[in-house]
């Protein structure tokens, strides 16, 4: 199963974007919906995560309060990263995903989407 993430692009410091993730058809019921991130030099870090009922969500501590992880409750196949207030260090190649655990297992999912990079000028 290959989710399609897009969205990426640049922005200055202070701005904001949402990301978009597709799930193929009506597959991947019951899993949880997450996205993740990877920049220049490091490793991938979660960064949110959404159960499938979409009543409750976590977030890293380095974006908290500026992202909010959501999901088109008619088709259930489309979830979003809206992201607020970027900062330089929100530079990444972003990745959708999905998991069967909610909370999820450290940083790994069971199905993942390619990137979208997001670049955050200063």
């Amino acid at each position: 199963v290959q989710l399609q993430a897009s969205g990426g692009g640049l922005v200055q410091a202070g701005g904001s974007l949402r990301l978009s993730c597709i799930t193929p058809g009506r597959t991947l019921v019951g899993y949880a919906r997450a996205w993740f991130r990877q920049a220049p030099g490091k490793e991938r870090e979660f960064v949110a995560a959404r159960n499938w009922r979409g009543d409750r969500a976590y977030y890293s501590d380095s974006v908290k309060g500026r992202f909010t992880i959501s999901r088109d409750n008619t088709e259930k196949t489309t979830f979003y990263l809206q992201m607020n207030n970027l900062k330089t260090e929100d530079t990444a190649v972003y990745y959708c995903a999905a998991s069967a655990d909610y909370p999820l297992r450290g940083n790994g999912a069971d199905y993942w989407g390619e990137g979208t990079l997001v670049t955050v000028s200063s």
